[in-house]
């Protein structure tokens, strides 16, 4: 095996250690690493939660004692580039160059301007030897988000709706309709568990009443985000149980009540831009199509996921149309598909 296929390799991996952080570990980034000695893993490490150890650390703590002084003579693997900067937690650089390990391979330079390039450069004023950009393309698209909040100053957005074979999302009276089953519902449920937050709109929790958590997963909820912009909602809605963190979008009033927050805002950039200070780093849209559409209308949305059911009903409420796009893939759940889009101005896809 070349030294190329090697890095190829042995960066791939790092990714799918990166994954295992999904939804744990925002606002930070998702970091797989890897430590090799003459072809041998001896060490291999994630982010696993905000607020604790990096990738870096978990890699280094991993390397069992009877491999400790290998680490000098081995490489470095990282999807992204070390932190140079004290946050939650030290440098990693600080440990990495400690470590004596003579060469780091990095996937994609950290668009945070708190980092961008100097990691890389105090690592190479400490004599290491840096290769950049090994599947630079799969790097970003895992931290999409991550790029598009740094990069866009903005939280990734992902719309998702359900509609039959012909196209309807609910009954002519805009009446609830039992569209996806089970495989297509609980893969939904790990969606929700992926992003920071749910939002959705004032007829969506009037009429379906949703719970918009993931009790078909076993992960975390993500906070929710009701636009009711009048205050109109009857507090018996199961958004407002108090068993998640919750954000009521209106015009009315300000307030806190447990785990209930009532914000005043008047418009998706209003709304995007509060999340964005508030350091979210992706929602999935799950409104109804009034909803999704000011979203697609407005040209703020990064990816789409619709569920497709082999059910048709003749005649019912319109799905939504997606604008700007281009198709990605299907994925068959049960009687289901799934259809994957992106925007066509998103550069990580």
């Amino acid at each position: 095996m070349n030294e190329l296929t090697s890095d190829l390799n042995n960066m791939m991996q790092c990714l799918l250690l990166a994954s295992q952080g999904q939804g744990y570990v925002s606002p930070n980034p998702l970091v797989g690493a890897m430590i090799v000695y003459k072809g041998e893993m001896i060490g291999a490490g994630y982010h696993q939660q905000y607020g604790n150890a990096h990738a870096e650390v978990n890699c280094m703590e991993s390397v069992q004692p009877n491999h400790v002084d290998k680490i000098k003579d081995s490489v470095l693997y990282v999807n992204l580039e070390p932190c140079n900067h004290h946050g939650k937690t030290p440098p990693c650089t600080d440990l990495i160059i400690k470590s004596g390990i003579k060469k780091v391979v990095i996937g994609s330079r950290d668009p945070n301007i708190l980092v961008n390039g100097s990691g890389i450069e105090k690592l190479k004023e400490a004599g290491i030897e840096i290769v950049e950009n090994i599947l630079h393309e799969h790097c970003q698209a895992v931290n999409r988000r991550f790029f598009t909040y740094q990069q866009k100053k903005r939280p990734y957005i992902i719309l998702k709706w359900a509609e039959t074979a012909d196209g309807f999302v609910a009954n002519e009276d805009k009446s609830t309709l039992s569209i996806s089953e089970d495989a297509a519902n609980k893969m939904n449920h790990t969606w929700r568990s992926q992003e920071d937050a749910i939002l959705v709109g004032f007829n969506t929790v009037r009429i379906d009443n949703p719970q918009l958590n993931v009790r078909h997963v076993a992960a975390r909820n993500p906070v929710r985000i009701i636009w009711d912009a009048e205050n109109k909602l009857p507090n018996d809605r199961n958004v407002f149980d108090g068993t998640q963190a919750t954000i009521i979008i209106n015009s009315q009033i300000e307030k806190i009540e447990k785990s209930t927050a009532w914000v005043k805002l008047n418009s998706i950039e209003e709304i995007i831009f509060y999340l964005y200070e508030h350091k979210t780093l992706s929602f999935i849209v799950e409104g109804g199509p009034k909803t999704i559409q000011q979203f697609i209308d407005a040209n703020l949305w990064d990816e789409a996921r619709i569920i497709k059911s082999n059910k048709n009903i003749g005649k019912g409420y319109a799905a939504t149309q997606l604008s700007n796009y281009t198709f990605l893939y299907d994925d068959p759940k049960g009687n289901d598909t799934i259809l994957y889009y992106k925007n066509n101005n998103n550069m990580y896809l």
